[in-house]
């Protein structure tokens, strides 16, 4: 465990780097096995590690990789794209297996205490879980399609970082695993769906069965835009709680923690370890979550006097 804690993107910054830093009331960030390893029980982790390894190593290696990678940013670059070479981005993106798009300038207390960032301007990007082994959790096999979607979201953000720096923008690759901001709150902002109860992102093409990473760049006109189409989620959720109900370790707040920084607090993690740590990735919340059983619209649909009310 002690060597996700030395991955910090710190440690990979040269001196004529500048970086924009996190505001005073920040949260920390932690990496998912930092956490396992101080709250949950690392007898079980260590059986099931074995299973989950391959992707592990793909996803440390990523990480590593898009840290590194930083030094091949061009230095006389541009910092506007034009319509058609946004088109060939997403057009790209989606061919690597993304399945939404956003863009987004990044709040600074979304940057958590012990990060940095080289620019406020990101695409944020998801990758979907297959609801076939999502469906399971708990179970090796739900794990399994966790990492697998960690190291390919990984992967996936190195490789459009590599295509915008041959573009002649500067990008730096947020890895979908311990990265430098809360990606659900940046995902949020950009449109991509709305957070639920269970602090996770609720979008309409695949519930809250997805992953989540961040390329920031150097970009200065993507289209942002900001949505309220989501809102109705919320009182829906306050009703719903049935993940609060089905959490194995009652790890998930009835009424959601509302932080310093504007964000809230969804889980208590120290819980949430024990039995993530169990499988390697419970995802109970996932399977349970009424979203990720029924059809988006349809709940939409059902609850339409409550949203115009």
């Amino acid at each position: 465990m002690k060597e996700f804690k030395m991955v910090n993107i710190k440690n990979y910054l040269s001196k004529e780097m500048s970086v924009i830093h996190p505001v005073q009331y920040s949260p920390k960030g932690y990496f998912v096995p930092e956490i396992v390893s101080e709250y949950g029980q690392i007898s079980s982790f260590f059986k099931v590690m074995p299973f989950l390894f391959p992707y592990m190593i793909k996803t440390l290696f990523n990480i590593r990789k898009s840290y590194k990678s930083l030094k091949y940013n061009p230095g006389f670059v541009k910092s506007y794209i034009t319509e058609s070479e946004l088109i060939e981005l997403e057009t790209y993106a989606k061919k690597l297996g993304c399945s939404q798009l956003g863009y987004i300038k990044v709040p600074t207390e979304y940057i958590y205490s012990n990060k940095v960032i080289l620019f406020e301007n990101a695409i944020v990007l998801t990758m979907d879980m297959k609801k076939q082994f999502m469906s399971k959790a708990p179970s090796i096999q739900t794990s399994q399609e966790v990492w697998r979607a960690y190291a390919g979201l990984g992967k996936v953000v190195n490789q459009l970082s590599e295509y915008l720096r041959k573009k002649g923008f500067q990008a730096q690759a947020g890895p979908a695993l311990g990265g430098e901001t809360n990606y659900t709150f940046l995902a949020q902002k950009a449109g991509l769906g709305f957070i639920g109860k269970h602090g996770l992102l609720i979008s309409k093409l695949n519930g809250p069965s997805q992953r989540i990473a961040v390329v920031y760049v150097n970009i200065e006109n993507f289209p942002i835009t900001e949505t309220s189409e989501y809102n109705w989620i919320t009182d829906f959720c306050e009703t719903c709680n049935r993940c609060v109900r089905k959490c194995p370790s009652d790890a998930i707040y009835k009424k959601t923690e509302q932080l310093e920084n504007g964000g809230k607090r969804h889980i208590d993690f120290k819980k949430c370890a024990i039995p993530f740590s169990k499988t390697g990735g419970c995802s109970v919340c996932i399977k349970e979550c009424t979203f990720f059983n029924t059809d988006y619209e349809k709940i939409k649909h059902l609850n339409k006097g409550k949203i115009n009310s």
